[in-house]
C-alpha cells in the first residue's frame, strides 16, 4: 500500500472506485511489455504515418522531382501540423540539396527529407538528467486533459525501475478526482502521496519537499491543476507554486515539465510559450501521439519554441511513455506499422 501523510483537514484515501478514470492504466498495463519499444512506437505513430509518411511515400514513388511534387509535399507537411516555419525550412533545404547534390529521383529526395527531419528535431533530444540534487524536484504543468497525472504515474514507475525513491505532491487541489487519481497511482507504485482535500497548492508542494528531505526521498513529482494560458489568475497561481518551491529548496525546481496533448496541434506552440513565460519550462512530455495524425507538431516546436522533449507517449500502457529519440521517431514515420 502507498504511504499517505495525513493533515488535520485531510480525509482518508477512498478505495479505488469501479469507474477509476480511464487514463489510470489497469493492472495489465503494469505487466512487462510484450513487444519492443520500436514496435510500440511504429504502432503508436500509425495515424501520423498514414497522414504524413503514407502521402510522402506516395509522392516519392513518382518518376521525377518537379514543381508539382514539391507543392504537394508542402501541403502534406502542413496537413501534418509541421507548421509554416518548419515546412518552409524543410522545403528550402530540400531545394538547395536538389540543386547542390543534383538529386534526380524522388527516392533521393525522400532520403534527404529523412536526414533533414532528423537534423531539425535533433536539438529536442535531450534526456532528463537527474543530476546531483536530492531531493530532485520536478514540477508538472499543462492544460486540462493533457495527461499530467497519468504521466506522473508512469514516470514514477520508470524511476522505481531505475532504483529511485519517489514522492508525490498532490498540487491539484481543485479537482477531487485528480487527488484520487494520484492516490491510485501512488498505490500502484508504492509511492507516498502528500495531499489535502482543499487548500493552497503551493503549501502542499512545500510540505512535500520537506517530507522528501526528511525521508531521504530521491525524487519529488509535483502535480498541478490544469489551466489554460488565457486564465491569467491561474497562471499567476502556478508561478506562485514555483516561487514557493524555491523557498523550500533554493536550487529547485530542478525540472519544470510541460505536458502537451499532441492532438492540439499548433496550439501547442502557444501553450509552450505561455507556460514558459510563467514558470520557465525546462522540458516537454508529448502525450497521445497515437491518437493524432498530426505528430508533425514536433517539427513546429523545434522551429518556433525549441524545448527538450524528455518523453513521448504513444499509448495507454505504462511502457508507452519513453524518452524521445529522434532517429527512432523519424524512422517510425516511414516504416510499416507492426502487425498485431
Amino acid at each position: 500500500m502507498f504511504g499517505f501523510l495525513k493533515k488535520k483537514d485531510e480525509a482518508a484515501a477512498p478505495p479505488p472506485a469501479s469507474d477509476t478514470p480511464a487514463d489510470v492504466a489497469g493492472d495489465e498495463a503494469l505487466a512487462p511489455a510484450k513487444i519492443s519499444w520500436t514496435e510500440r512506437l511504429k504502432a503508436g505513430l500509425a495515424k501520423t504515418r498514414t497522414q504524413l509518411g503514407g502521402q510522402l511515400n506516395s509522392l516519392f514513388r513518382r518518376a521525377r522531382i518537379d514543381d508539382e511534387l514539391l507543392e504537394e509535399l508542402e501541403s502534406t507537411l502542413l496537413m501534418a501540423d509541421c507548421g509554416v516555419d518548419a515546412t518552409q525550412w524543410l522545403l528550402d533545404q530540400l531545394k538547395d540539396r536538389v540543386k547542390r547534390h543534383r538529386l534526380e529521383t524522388p527516392a533521393q529526395l525522400q532520403q534527404a527529407l529523412t536526414e533533414l527531419l532528423e537534423t531539425l528535431l535533433a536539438p529536442l533530444e535531450q534526456p532528463l538528467d537527474l543530476g546531483g540534487h536530492s531531493p530532485f524536484i520536478m514540477m508538472i504543468a499543462g492544460v486540462n486533459g493533457a495527461g499530467k497525472t497519468t504521466s506522473i504515474g508512469k514516470l514514477a514507475h520508470k524511476f522505481h525501475d531505475d532504483g529511485h525513491s519517489v514522492l508525490f505532491a498532490a498540487g491539484d487541489t481543485f479537482r477531487a478526482a485528480a487527488r484520487e487519481q494520484l492516490m491510485e497511482w501512488g498505490r500502484r507504485n508504492d509511492v507516498t502521496v502528500i495531499a489535502q482535500e482543499s487548500g493552497d497548492p503551493a503549501a502542499v508542494v512545500f510540505d512535500a519537499v520537506g517530507a522528501a528531505r526528511a525521508r531521504g526521498t530521491r525524487i519529488v513529482l509535483a502535480d498541478t491543476a490544469g489551466r489554460l494560458p488565457t486564465q491569467l489568475h491561474l497562471m499567476e497561481e502556478i508561478a506562485k507554486v514555483r516561487r514557493v518551491i524555491q523557498k523550500a529548496e533554493p536550487t529547485g525546481p530542478h525540472e519544470v515539465l510541460l505536458v502537451l496533448d499532441a492532438n492540439v496541434g499548433q496550439n501547442a506552440i502557444q501553450q509552450v510559450k505561455a507556460f514558459d513565460k510563467a514558470i520557465g519550462v525546462t522540458g516537454l512530455i508529448v502525450t497521445k501521439l497515437d491518437g493524432t495524425a498530426k505528430g508533425g507538431v514536433l517539427a513546429a516546436i523545434a522551429r518556433q519554441c525549441p524545448k527538450p522533449v524528455r518523453y513521448i507517449g504513444v499509448g495507454e500502457a505504462i511502457e508507452d511513455l519513453q524518452p524521445f529519440r529522434v532517429r527512432e521517431f523519424v524512422a517510425a514515420l516511414f516504416e510499416p506499422a507492426a502487425r498485431a
